[in-house]
């Protein structure tokens, strides 16, 4: 299972350290193959700061999370995280509990646990107005819905794009590989 590709596409601002993190989802023939997959991907970044996280597996097909788990720590204790997620039943914004929370979240509940934005660094009140709004009534979509702050979430938009479009070029014309490409922490 080769997942370079998905690296590039959906993961360029988290390898340049520039975000937090990024989620895809792939397909996968077995269990063993992704496990390993992902065993070797961790290995290989494990100087980087990043790690790859199997947040959800149904039906041969994986929701994979691609993070900084140090800037996940630090997004998780920003200002007014902790009291917000605890709505939603975490009751620690330890980094190693709240994935697992979220892991439980993604797999009990029926509905897509949408405090997973936090996970991703999207702002707070942007997370909050897309709950509280159901998705609709946005200033405007990029990355994510925005629902505070426009101007900086465009520049935000415009950084990541440029980000993934760098990358993608350099890893197709072959003058880069992934590890190239990844920040180290």
């Amino acid at each position: 299972m080769s997942l370079e590709k998905y690296l590039v596409e959906h993961c360029s601002p988290t390898l340049a350290s520039l975000k937090t993190a990024n989620m895809f989802s792939c397909r996968f023939e077995s269990e063993k193959s992704l496990i390993t997959a992902i065993d070797t991907w961790n290995e290989l970044f494990r100087d980087k700061g990043v790690e790859l996280i199997i947040l959800k597996k149904e039906n041969g097909l994986a929701l994979i999370y691609v993070c900084r788990r140090n800037m996940l720590t630090a997004d998780l204790n920003k200002d007014g995280v902790k009291e917000f997620l605890t709505v939603y039943g975490y009751r620690s914004t330890d980094t190693d509990y709240a994935i697992r929370m979220l892991k439980r979240r993604l797999k009990t509940q029926k509905d897509f646990p949408h405090e997973i934005g936090i996970f991703l660094s999207y702002p707070l009140e942007d997370v909050k107005g897309f709950i509280e709004q159901g998705g609709a009534n946005c200033l405007c979509t990029g990355c994510w819905k925005v629902y505070c702050n426009e101007c900086e979430a465009q520049k935000t938009f415009s950084k990541f794009k440029k980000c993934r479009e760098v990358y993608s070029r350099l890893y197709a014309n072959g003058s880069r590989d992934i590890l190239q490409l990844t920040v180290k922490a």
